[in-house]
Formats: C-alpha cells, structure tokens, sequence
C-alpha cells in the first residue's frame, strides 16, 4: 500500500514538475495576471457601454492569447514556429469576433464592429504580453482605452457643437 501511494505521490509531482524553478514560475504567474489585468480594463469600457462582451471576455480572449504563447516558449519550439502559432491565435480570435458582429439587412447596417475590433485588439495584447513585451501591451492598452473611452467623448462634442 505504501509504495501505490509514493507512485501516486510521483506521478503526481512529475505531471505539475513543468515549471522548475520559482523564477520561471513567476514569469508565468506576472504574465498572466498581467493579461488578465489589461484585458479587463479594456472589457470594463466595453461592460459599461452595455454590449456583450464585457470584463469576463476581454479578460479570457487576453489571458488565453497570453497562454497560448506561453506554452509553446516553454516548450522551447523556435521562432518559425512561434509565428504559426500567432497566426493560429489571430485566425481563431477572427472566427470570435466575426460572431459578435451582426448584419442587419433590414437596416443595411452592421453593428458590433468596434467589439469585434476590442477583441482583436485584446487579443493582441496578450500576445505581447505571452511574449514578455508588457511595456508595449501597457501602452496599447492605454491607447485602446482612449480610442474606446476617450474619443466618443470628443466626437459627441464635436458633433453637439456642428448641429447648431
């Protein structure tokens, strides 16, 4: 009975030995909590706005793009590689955001363009991040947040003011 459970023990220490030390542990860990961070302030605007893809969704489409580049550098898979793994990523955020765009015929006009947009853009954000360039996810994400937040503001001014 005793060596089934050093077995279980092992097994079990082996399956989670992927990360082997602390400091690429950590790596990991700051990565994605960054992409979670980043990817809920972009959905934050959106949640707020009322439309469907909110914190819940920016947050995973970032961490997942996040992780989906994560796992493959720990891998060690070369550069070559890693850039069909990033077109893989960009195609099935496309498949995403195609769905949250709808056409109304009736109307002639389409509507969800700029979450889609959003969740492209999130999407690229946790691929910097997995790749380990947090300053430029940080400054893209600043300036996704003033393209989202701050320029309607500006454009409804812009307007108010053409109308009288």
């Amino acid at each position: 009975m005793d060596d089934e459970i050093v077995l279980i023990g092992n097994t079990v220490v082996s399956e989670f030995s992927g990360l082997t030390d602390l400091g690429e542990m950590l790596i990991v860990l700051l990565r994605l909590l960054l992409a979670v961070l980043l990817g809920g302030v972009l959905g934050l605007e959106r949640e707020q706005r009322g439309k469907a893809a909110g914190v819940r969704t920016h947050m995973l489409v970032c961490m997942g793009a996040a992780l989906f580049i994560l796992i493959p550098q720990q891998a060690g898979i070369s550069d070559v590689e890693m850039s069909r793994v990033i077109q893989g990523v960009i195609t099935g955020i496309g498949f995403l955001c195609a769905g949250t765009i709808i056409n109304r015929s009736d109307e002639q006009s389409a509507s969800g363009l700029t979450t889609a947009a959003g969740i492209w853009f999130t999407a690229a954000i946790g691929i910097a991040v997995g790749l380990g360039r947090e300053q430029t996810a940080v400054l893209c994400t600043l300036l996704a947040w003033i393209v989202l937040y701050v320029v309607p503001k500006f454009s409804r001014l812009i307007g108010s003011k053409e109308r009288k």
